[in-house]
């Protein structure tokens, strides 16, 4: 099927990321595009719709975070439906570091990502 999304496109995804190339990531995406992020104000975290709340949100974020990578993608996909695992690091503007463990969760429409769903793992002190 022409439009499936395939590990080779989420690997383009998460490179896009790694990049912070807010273009490419935007690319792979639809215009309706939903990212639910693991934190925030509400049970699904803080949920963007749309590509330019995404775009707002992710260059936010990379100037907030700039050194912020996720390592060791791995993908699963099945239907309409996929999940990427990684390892987040990044260094917060206070020069603490961050590890943790997470995913994504997508829902696929037309060949590109329509939901992204972020998990992560918070370490507890």
């Amino acid at each position: 099927m022409a439009d499936s999304v395939t590990p080779e496109f989420l690997d383009r995804f998460a490179d896009a990321w790694n990049r912070h190339d807010t273009d490419a990531i935007l690319s792979m995406m639809t215009s309706d595009c939903i990212m639910c992020l693991s934190a925030g104000p509400d049970t699904d975290g803080r949920r963007l719709v749309g590509a330019e709340a995404v775009r707002a949100a992710t260059v936010e974020a990379f100037k907030g975070l700039p050194d912020a990578q996720w390592n060791g993608a791995t993908h699963f996909i099945a239907g309409d439906r996929g999940l990427t695992q990684w390892t987040f690091t990044a260094t917060r503007p206070d020069g603490a570091k961050i590890v943790s463990a997470g995913c994504d969760v997508f829902v696929f429409r037309d060949g590109l990502i329509a939901v992204k769903d972020s998990y992560r793992k918070q370490v507890a002190y």
